[in-house]
Parts: C-alpha cells; sequence; structure tokens
C-alpha cells in the first residue's frame, strides 16, 4: 500500500518508494508541514470519478530539500504538484516559466511539469474569490477588507486579488508591520482612485494593536484571517469578539473540523463566518483544471474533502 506522507529521500528514487501504489502517484502537494492537507481525498475523488490513471500524495519537503524536489519532478514522471506552506514564496524562483498572475504577486501554488520545464501558476486569489461567492453571495469587488496576516504566501495571494479586483478598501495587517507597508507599496496604484466605500484612504497599514484594529474595522465589510493562528489545538483568536460586529462577514483561511478560534469568536458577535475549505476547493478545482484542462468535478471534490476534514 502506498504511504500517506513521502519524503526527499524517497523522491529520489520515486519507482521504488512507489512500486506498491496500484496506481501511479503523479500529483502531490509540497509542504513542511503536510500531515494536514486535505488535498489528496479531494483530488483523488476527482481524478477517479474522471477515470484518470494517476492518483495524488503528500510529500513532505523542508527548505533545504525544496530546489532539489522540484528538479526531481520530471525524471520522476510528475504530472504537476500543488505548493503549500512554507514554499510558496520561493517556488517562482525555481520555475522555467511563471504565469502572469504568478509573477505580478511572486507566489506559486501550483506547478505544471511540461516535459523537462516546469511552470507556475497560482489559484489561491481566484479560490478566495469563488469561495465568497459561493459562502456570502458577494463580490470582492465591492468589498472593504481588514487582511490579517499580509506577510505569508496566502496573505500576499489575497491581497493582490483584492487590488486585481479593485476592491472598495483594503487594510493590510501584518505583526510585521514592515512586511505589510512593503506589500503596500507594490499594489498602492490600484487604489489611487476614488470610489464610495466611505470616509479613509482605500489603502492601510495597520499594527497589529487592539486600538489600531478598532478604529479601522468600523469601515470594514469582510474579516480574513491569513496568518496559521488556529491551526493548532489550543490557539487563540487572531481578533477579540470586543472587535467583531455583526456587519461583518468573517473568513477563516484555516480549515478544521469545527469552528477555528476566530470564527466562535465571530459567531459570539452575531458574524457571518466561514473557513478556508471552500477556498481550498476551489484554488484545488483551478490546479485540476490547469493540470487536464478540463472542467473540475466540483461536487465530487467537495463532497470527499468536507468527509476528510469531517464535516460530513
Amino acid at each position: 500500500m502506498p504511504k500517506e506522507i513521502y519524503s526527499i529521500a524517497d523522491l529520489r528514487d520515486w519507482a521504488a518508494a512507489t512500486k506498491d501504489a496500484p496506481i501511479p502517484l503523479r500529483l502531490s502537494v509540497f509542504g513542511d508541514p503536510v500531515a494536514h492537507s486535505a488535498s489528496p481525498p479531494m483530488h483523488n475523488a476527482a481524478l477517479e470519478h474522471c477515470g484518470l490513471p494517476v492518483r495524488y500524495t503528500r510529500l513532505h519537503i523542508g527548505a533545504p530539500d525544496l530546489a532539489e524536489a522540484v528538479r526531481l519532478l520530471p525524471k520522476a514522471g510528475f504530472l504537476g504538484t500543488n505548493v503549500t506552506i512554507p514554499h510558496k514564496h520561493a517556488m517562482p524562483g525555481l520555475m522555467d516559466e511563471v504565469d502572469q498572475r504568478a509573477g505580478q504577486i511572486g507566489v506559486v501554488n501550483t506547478v505544471v511539469v511540461d516535459g523537462d520545464k516546469l511552470r507556475g501558476f497560482n489559484t489561491d486569489g481566484p479560490g478566495l474569490v469563488r469561495a465568497l461567492r459561493a459562502d456570502f453571495g458577494v463580490d470582492l469587488r465591492d468589498l472593504r477588507v481588514l487582511l490579517l496576516g499580509a506577510g505569508g504566501g496566502a496573505g500576499r495571494a489575497i491581497a493582490w486579488q483584492c487590488a486585481i479586483e479593485n476592491c472598495e478598501r483594503l487594510v493590510l495587517v501584518n505583526r510585521t508591520v514592515e512586511k505589510a507597508a512593503a506589500l503596500a507599496q507594490e499594489i498602492k496604484s490600484t487604489f489611487a482612485a476614488a470610489r464610495v466605500g466611505g470616509p479613509g484612504d482605500r489603502l492601510i497599514v495597520a499594527p497589529f494593536e487592539n486600538a489600531a484594529l478598532r478604529a479601522q474595522l468600523e469601515n470594514i465589510d469582510l474579516i480574513i484571517n491569513a496568518t496559521d493562528v488556529g491551526l493548532k489545538a489550543g490557539d487563540p483568536s487572531p481578533l477579540a469578539a470586543s472587535l467583531i460586529s455583526a456587519h461583518h462577514m468573517v473568513y477563516d483561511t484555516i480549515y478544521v473540523a469545527g469552528r477555528t478560534p476566530l470564527l466562535r469568536a465571530a459567531e459570539q458577535s452575531g458574524a457571518r463566518v466561514a473557513n478556508g475549505l471552500s477556498m481550498l476547493l476551489h484554488q484545488g478545482a483551478l490546479s485540476f483544471e490547469i493540470w487536464f484542462n478540463r472542467e473540475a468535478p466540483l461536487a465530487v471534490m467537495e463532497s470527499a474533502l468536507r468527509k476528510a476534514v469531517g464535516q460530513l
């Protein structure tokens, strides 16, 4: 039987490492950690449903081994891979080609193996757009957004998507304010024009402090958590319940069984909430479409995903 998680040592001799797999393992997700990823059951359900003779697995790849792992993909017969924390920022520099969106934001989460060439894409931002429509019935371009965790890979992709969509207002919040400020410089031209979303500048950098956040949240529709706070058992909410109001929509990119601390705090305040399962679903469907140039079986993928994380 195939293993749940493979390593760089396995990838170096992929044929030997996967000789017990009944169907060739030719797609994966790279990460460190990666055991929590629900991508394999979602993608394997889609591959089986579509009659495609390959399967998807997890590869635990540390940062020192990332470049080697990427170079080994063609030799191992891979069709592609997804990339999760903490590698998304490093991937563009390891690609032979990067599509316009991924190059613009500097983050790759989807790789296509095209012969000996590696092509990089990013589906995080478009996946969020689809998720917000599905969960809240809203379009990102119409919203005033506060983004927690504007320094990481997912946060960067989301901030750029807000810019691409030209959302009403964007507040970038990060523990290291300098990272958020640098990102704001990259996207500021998009927010130069006036919109009708209310008082104040359209692009703001705010420190991760209650007083600063309280001042901003009065003019915010959507709160997005792109930090990893809530992924570990015992984590607090990154935002106090007293800062959240009933008019807010709260989207936590973390997906776990049950509610994250942030979503519990938001529900106490009467806010509408959703977790990152829908973003994972939609960015995964977009990856599938990139790899196979065909429509992803979304309902099949969603059913498998909810079962994998205990939401069925």
